[in-house]
């Protein structure tokens, strides 16, 4: 149990470092790779509707009617698939759309937005931007939404990865690693505001990458709180409730985004693939 824990635990910190992808995307890419991006979230979205829907919810059924009878605990996993999904659709509501990091964002235009250009300019260096409190004010406001928007989603996708791979290691690497590429995008978000109110790529990569720690924090809390209590009946409902959770980040951000990088069709052929080898993984280990 003790290793199966560790590799769930590290599972989590592996989805939510690939922020820093993202950075350094931000940092040297001149255009957005909207295809490679469109493809990713596709790709990201296909495993978790696809792992949701096949295995998760299922398993949650077993455990629940097991434990209470088919009725009972038919109604108990409907409840917490949908509680789930009610859980991440407030948080994604109470968080303004400009520190939203699902909201979709161009290296280019914000290398072209005339906000951005001013703090560049003001804020060109460590140094300069030091000396111009304007500058400094902005990026302490921004840094802090930003961390707090990024922190509060990626939580519930931490606790997710985790108690996922904790019932089947097969499976939490597949989320681990659909989740590590919805990240991606969401290191671009936290990154490109940041590298353009301090012109610090050094400032810009910490934050992106501190912001994606909250997915193994959402891990170690979750476990810390949990585990004491862990039954039949607690572990069905949080597997149910996982799988809401990613059927609504699926639908409600992955695939819109994936459609608004401007590839449509590439976002379908991702989210078909993701499909195929989320099966085909699921088969090969029955």
């Amino acid at each position: 149990m003790d290793s199966t824990i560790i590799f769930a635990f590290l599972l989590t910190l592996f989805a939510g470092l690939a922020t820093g992808i993202g950075s350094m995307i931000a940092f040297f890419a001149k255009r957005t790779n909207t295809a490679f991006l469109s493809i990713s979230l596709g790709f990201s979205g296909g495993v978790m509707i696809y792992v949701s829907f096949i295995e998760i919810f299922p398993k949650a059924l077993e455990e629940l009617v097991g434990a209470h009878g088919e009725y009972t605990g038919t109604i108990y996993t409907v409840l917490a698939f949908f509680g789930g999904m009610f859980l991440i659709g407030m948080i994604d509501k109470f968080i303004p759309k400009m520190e939203n990091p699902h909201e979709v964002k161009f290296v280019e235009s914000m290398q072209n937005d005339p906000s951005t250009q001013e703090l560049a300019t003001t804020a060109t260096n460590e140094t300069t931007a030091i000396q111009h409190p304007e500058s400094q004010n902005r990026l302490k406001k921004m840094g802090i939404f930003m961390a707090l928007a990024i922190g509060i989603h990626n939580f519930p996708e931490g606790l997710a990865t985790f108690i996922s791979a904790l019932d089947d290691p097969t499976v939490g690497v597949a989320i681990a690693i659909a989740i590590a590429l919805h990240n991606i995008p969401e290191g671009i978000a936290v990154s490109v505001p940041i590298y353009y109110a301090t012109g610090s790529r050094k400032k810009a990569f910490k934050l992106s990458m501190l912001s994606g720690l909250a997915e193994p924090a959402g891990a170690a809390i979750g476990f810390l709180i949990l585990m004491p209590f862990l039954s039949d009946t607690v572990f069905g409902l949080l597997f149910a409730a996982v799988g809401g959770i990613m059927v609504f980040i699926s639908l409600d951000e992955l695939l819109p985004a994936a459609r608004e990088y401007g590839h449509a069709h590439h976002s379908m052929y991702g989210m078909v693939a993701g499909m195929i080898v989320m099966a085909t993984s699921l088969i090969l280990l029955m």
